[in-house]
């Protein structure tokens, strides 16, 4: 494999040209290229998809940096515009961009399902290639492992023991999130004091006079119990919440949004980490902490109803019942503290963000906003049809004037049609939208038990399917959906 790489960068030196670290693999061998690698991520594209266009600077970022690898992990791409292209995507059911896969041996392997930023990409593929634990032979060997980022390592006098074969379990279920190494060197265990332990050691970068630089695992020898370990210890007090690790961080969860920066202001970022640490330590077990970038979580940053301050950060919370609060007050430790206590005992007032409530309701279809959904949908005694709709989506434009119908012919049913924006309105957590529209019945009876609505969406479609499952038979629809006549009214 490394040949390959040198290979293409003697050509690429040779032509004088401009080289890409993305291999294309857009041509009629793309099986005899995909062949020749071990493992490699491959990117099916069309040049005028803007979010191929978006990924590709992290894309040709993370190839560089998994080149010099050990061992080099390739990225390619197939543009599935071009004549060989189209065939390869389509025998790999692309049909969407872009679309990534991993490739094992000339075989797919999986769906890559990580990070598309550079430094999320190059995780995630180191973590799918070689062993989960890397073994680490001297000591300068040990000395690298320990610079960059949080690491797991197990020290094994014996390379037999129960420990070590429980750690490796442990280091394959996590490997996609955690690093992991171990070592069964003299040299190194004598110079680090370990044996036969797993010690969990954060990089300088973290390091604080709150909490220790090192944890060593104490538990049964299991690898439930090493595992549960690392996921406790991972982040420590207050962990570096991103966009590529945001959803190990579990509610009920208090965030600090400054300018978390840890490669240009580890000073500046350690100095607010620290204030809050100072507070988060006396509260361990009870919630948990974190810090984003404010710039980075900016849509998040307004969601919760703040503004991000250009000194100081800005502190918001979401509980188990996926509530959440903000702290008004400017940061300092003592108002920190006093919304950590008022969180944990349910004093705080929920920030709900909503629109206005509107003026007239009296319409076919009324409309709910976060302010009137309690009211308007969970205590209606009526069958609800809701609608979650973007105003900038097409499908819902179009989808509008028949929603708008149905209102107007099931009037004087014991049905409200139901539509909410919800791009401008906090969605209650027992209704899941990922894309718009999105509509659910949530009949009198099970208003806790919202069904998603799966079926078409022309006027007969509602009909046929409102009166199939309305808690009592509509006035002017019998069950199948077909309209009664006079006397049966």
């Amino acid at each position: 494999m490394k040949a390959i790489f040198i290979s293409t960068i003697l050509s690429c030196i040779l032509l004088t040209v401009i080289c890409s670290d993305v291999l294309d693999y857009s041509g009629a061998d793309f099986d005899d290229r995909i062949a020749e690698h071990d493992a490699i991520l491959v990117e099916f594209f069309a040049p005028w998809c803007g979010h191929c266009k978006r990924l590709a600077p992290d894309y040709e970022k993370a190839a560089a940096t998994l080149k010099k690898a050990d061992p080099p992990i390739p990225l390619a791409k197939v543009d599935c515009t071009s004549d060989d292209g189209k065939e390869t995507c389509s025998k790999y059911g692309v049909s969407g961009y872009p679309t990534l896969k991993i490739f094992r041996s000339g075989e797919f392997s999986s769906e890559y399902n990580g990070p598309r930023d550079a430094d999320g990409i190059v995780k995630y593929m180191k973590a799918q290639v070689g062993p989960s634990s890397k073994e680490l032979l001297t000591l300068e060997d040990a000395e690298k492992a320990l610079k960059d980022d949080v690491i797991v390592i197990g020290y094994f006098s014996d390379e037999s023991s129960k420990l070590k074969e429980e750690f490796l379990k442990a280091a394959d279920k996590l490997r996609e999130s955690v690093s992991f190494a171990h070592t069964s060197s003299k040299d190194i265990l004598n110079k680090y004091g370990y044996s036969d332990d797993v010690v969990l050691f954060r990089p300088k970068k973290f390091w604080s006079k709150f909490e220790p630089q090192e944890v060593k695992f104490t538990g049964a020898v299991e690898k439930s119990e090493i595992t549960k370990f690392i996921k406790d210890n991972y982040h420590g007090i207050v962990g570096h919440r991103t966009h590529d690790n945001h959803e190990n961080f579990k509610s009920p969860l208090i965030i600090a949004y400054f300018d978390v920066d840890y490669v240009k202001n580890v000073k500046g970022t350690n100095y607010w980490r620290n204030r809050i640490m100072k507070v988060a330590q006396n509260y361990k077990g009870q919630v948990n902490f974190a810090i984003s970038n404010k710039d980075k979580f900016s849509a998040e940053v307004e969601d919760f109803g703040l503004k991000a301050s250009k000194d100081k950060p800005v502190v918001a919370a979401r509980n188990e019942a996926n509530q959440k609060f903000n702290m008004k007050e400017e940061f300092s430790v003592e108002n920190f503290e006093n919304f950590v206590k008022k969180f944990l005992d349910g004093s705080l007032e929920p920030h709900l963000k909503s629109e206005p409530l509107p003026e007239k309701n009296d319409g076919p279809v009324k409309v709910a906003v976060a302010q009137n959904f309690q009211e308007l949908v969970m205590d209606n005694d009526k069958d609800i049809l809701i609608e979650f709709y973007a105003p900038w989506c097409g499908h819902c434009k179009k989808l509008a004037p028949t929603y708008e119908e149905l209102g107007k012919k099931l009037e004087d049913e014991d049905v409200e049609i139901v539509k909410m924006d919800a791009t401008a309105n906090d969605v209650p957590p027992n209704f899941e939208v990922h894309g718009f529209p999105t509509l659910y019945w949530v009949p009198k009876t099970h208003k806790t038990s919202p069904k998603k609505y799966e079926g078409g969406r022309e006027i007969k479609d509602f009909i046929n399917y409102i009166a199939k499952h309305a808690s009592n038979e509509l006035r002017g629809y019998d069950r199948s959906g077909k309209k009664k006549s006079k006397e049966e009214l």
